[in-house]
């Protein structure tokens, strides 16, 4: 059984307060920091089974790691929305629709990962530079509410680490078989 999060839009504080759990008092900016790396090894260990889905409506590796890119991508823009402007609005996404419609079939994992290191490390940078201060502003997020800077920081933290783990789940599932 494939673990959930709590829902972002019916649950946005449970959703957001899951995230930082999974961040614990780990230093954000680490674990993102960590999270190229996770992916390579991902990839290399999962071989062949990276297309395999483990079960009917779960996503694959590759799945998986085409999400943490796109949310890497939508948070790149939000994280400079809320740096450069007073309470810009946020909005949502559907995941699932970014995943199906946005990635081929046959997308490769290098290929995300062209896209995903440089975007994510021009993040860390960014993070790095920002006044402290700064990490207080917020956008206000359509489906969840005020979101600062720093928050949507860790929550994107825990974001990795939750798919990474749904990745590393569906590679064991297809492992184990039927």
């Amino acid at each position: 059984m494939t673990e959930r999060s709590p829902d972002p839009i019916s649950e946005p504080k449970a959703y957001q307060d899951y995230l930082i759990g999974l961040v614990g008092d780990d230093d954000p900016a680490g674990v993102q920091a960590d999270t190229p790396r996770r992916i390579r090894a991902l990839l290399a260990d999962s071989g062949d089974l990276a297309r395999g889905r483990p079960a009917a409506g779960e996503w694959s590796v590759l799945e998986c790691v085409a999400h943490i890119v796109d949310a890497e991508i939508v948070a790149a823009a939000r994280y400079r929305w809320i740096l450069a402007h007073d309470e810009p609005d946020l909005i949502g996404y559907d995941q699932d629709l970014w995943v199906d419609r946005l990635h081929d079939p046959v997308e490769y994992g290098a290929v995300l990962l062209d896209l995903f290191e440089p975007l994510r490390n021009a993040d860390l940078a960014l993070w790095s530079r920002a006044p402290v201060e700064h990490r207080d502003r917020a956008g206000i997020h359509r489906e969840r509410g005020p979101e600062s800077f720093g928050l949507l920081f860790t929550m994107i933290a825990g974001h990795d680490r939750f798919h990474l783990a749904q990745a590393e789940r569906a590679l064991a599932l297809l492992r184990s078989g039927p």
